[in-house]
């Protein structure tokens, strides 16, 4: 976890940058306290704060080529830099760091190797011998990654949006998947899976596959020279790549599992509510799999106070984001408190196997599959904002197995019917029968909660009851002239977007929040499998009546 700011396309003869792009760099610092560095020339400059995970003496940022004319700096990890050093073994690296591969490939392929990469990152990449720049995010947008011109046509690239939106009248989330080539002059999608289409996603259902798969890539994240743990709340997700860590955590990656890891002890970490379904749940979890596991608490009150803190950092008003990114906002401060840089979590997994608890009406194969489809395009302004802004507030990387491009492949060509719910089916199936012997069937076969109902159901209602407090009934009856762009509909809404409009007052700020129907950042099409879900307001698991075990 680290931030990167580029500034590309400066006009002649401007003066005075660095200063302004170090003050730029300098409010996304909370994500890379370690170290910080910048590269000034004519024509670009490139910034980095680092958080040091990998190759901490050698790895600081910007990176240069032998030559020093290309420049590079990255937020990210790329998991497959060993076999990709040993393919460009000719190539005078300059560092351990694993994203120095970046500037090696481009060397050799030019922009032609981002099909390579299997990693969580975004990046920055100028050429100063070609004046060229290039700007990529990573295929499902782990990594944030924010573009804007300001009034004199410089291109303002940066990790938050916070860095940048005070000088760009337009400010957009830069597409995941996607490269902005300055010789072509827009972002150009270059991953295209052939499991996007139904019709290419027919593998035989295979649990031992799966598992395989899984394993491999929890073990290739485990890649890590500083102190890690994993986020433990009890649900399926997190506690089966809680499970397969535990098996590989006392073998140091990085040597191929032949040195004892410097770590070895996995630290596991819940957060709750006072008598929380998440916090119990983890304990059984823990005790199985055999962590030293640190349960937290919070107060409501707490909460309510850390609010503001959250929706400047995690830069969205979106209700689902705001509710779970708070209780995660505080357990990260926690988990840094104990000397911990990085943590594997559970993200990725509902969105692949159609874990949200309204995938149970979905009619047939074809529409399950494609909302998989769609939920991982928008994954970038949720889950993954939610996971990574609320770690990085406090220096500490949130890596995710699930999204692992070779688990992708494996996952996502799986035939669609064989992830679909039924009588006697939960969601996930073919997921848990995966996890078979790895953990209790307790939490093995426990029903999907949304993050922000496990913490505790006390917290949702709380924050409804803070926002009727603070929001009058005239106010919410304005919104629509005081919030022409996606109006709140309820006074919690209302509350965060205001909460929000302190920190990023531009109307180019607000467009960066997606609108549409809240029930799990879910589409038109899924809606319409219910004619119930239209109709609801409220996107906490607890509203999927019928669905849900649990009542209020």
């Amino acid at each position: 976890m680290c931030s990167i700011l580029g500034l590309f396309d400066v006009p002649a003869g401007q003066r005075g940058l660095r200063g302004i792009a170090l003050e730029a760099s300098r409010r996304q610092r909370h994500r890379g306290p370690d170290w910080s560095g910048i590269y000034v020339h004519d024509r670009a400059i490139i910034a980095h704060e680092r958080l040091a995970i990998v190759d901490i003496e050698s790895g600081a940022q910007p990176l240069f080529s032998a030559d020093g004319l290309k420049v590079l700096g990255v937020n990210g990890e790329i998991y497959n830099h060993r076999e990709l050093r040993q393919e460009l073994h000719d190539y005078p690296f300059q560092t351990g760091s694993d994203c120095e591969v970046i500037l090696a490939l481009y060397e050799r392929h030019g922009t032609d190797f981002l099909n390579r990469l299997n990693g969580i990152y975004a990046f920055v990449l100028w050429d100063e011998s070609a004046d060229r720049y290039l700007v990529a995010r990573d295929p499902i947008g782990v990594m944030p990654l924010y573009y804007g011109r300001d009034d004199e046509g410089m291109l303002w690239v940066a990790s938050e949006m916070k860095a940048i939106e005070p000088r760009c009248p337009q400010v957009q989330a830069f597409p995941p998947g996607h490269l902005l080539d300055s010789a072509s002059g827009q972002p150009e999608r270059w991953y295209q899976p052939a499991w996007r289409d139904f019709d290419k996603a027919l593998e035989p259902a295979s649990p031992e596959r799966l598992r395989h798969a899984l394993e491999a890539a929890v073990h290739r994240q485990l890649m890590c020279d500083v102190p890690y743990g994993v986020l433990l709340s009890g649900g399926l997700d997190s506690s089966l790549v809680a499970a397969i860590a535990k098996r590989y955590a006392d073998r140091r990656i990085e040597s191929d599992d032949t040195e004892t890891a410097w770590w070895p002890r996995l630290h596991s970490f819940a957060i709750g509510l006072e008598g929380s379904p998440d916090l119990a749940a983890a304990r059984i979890a823990a005790a199985a799999i055999g962590t030293q596991h640190h349960e937290f608490h919070y107060t409501k009150a707490e909460g309510l106070d850390a609010l503001e803190d959250v929706i400047a950092h995690i830069e969205t008003f979106d209700v689902t984001t705001i509710r779970a990114s708070t209780p995660m906002f505080l357990l990260a401060r926690r988990i840094k408190a104990m000397g911990i840089k990085m943590v594997l979590s559970g993200e990725g997994a509902d969105e692949i196997f159609g874990g949200y608890l309204y995938f149970h009406k979905a009619p047939d194969a074809r529409a399950f599959h494609e909302e998989t489809v769609r939920k991982l395009d928008k994954l970038h302004l949720y889950d993954c904002l939610r996971a990574n802004k609320s770690m990085a507030a406090w220096g500490v990387e949130a890596r995710v197995p699930f999204l692992d491009l070779e688990f992708l492949e494996v996952a996502m060509s799986l035939d669609p019917a064989a992830k679909m719910t039924g009588p006697a089916r939960p969601e996930k199936a073919i997921l848990r029968e995966a996890g078979r012997g790895l953990l209790p069937d307790e939490i093995l076969w426990r029903q999907k909660e949304q993050f922000s109902d496990g913490v505790g159901y006390g917290w949702i209602d709380a924050l409804k009851a803070h926002a009727d407090q603070l929001v009058s009934d005239r106010e919410l009856a304005e919104a629509v002239q005081r919030f022409p762009l996606n109006p709140p509909i309820t006074k919690e809404q209302y509350l965060y977007r205001r909460l929000f409009e302190k920190h990023f007052p531009s109307p180019a700020a607000a467009a960066t929040v997606p609108a549409g129907p809240s029930i799990a950042c879910s589409t038109p099409e899924a809606l319409a499998w219910d004619e119930g879900f239209s109709q609801l307001a409220d996107p906490s698991g607890r509203a999927m009546r019928g669905v849900h075990n649990a009542s209020y």
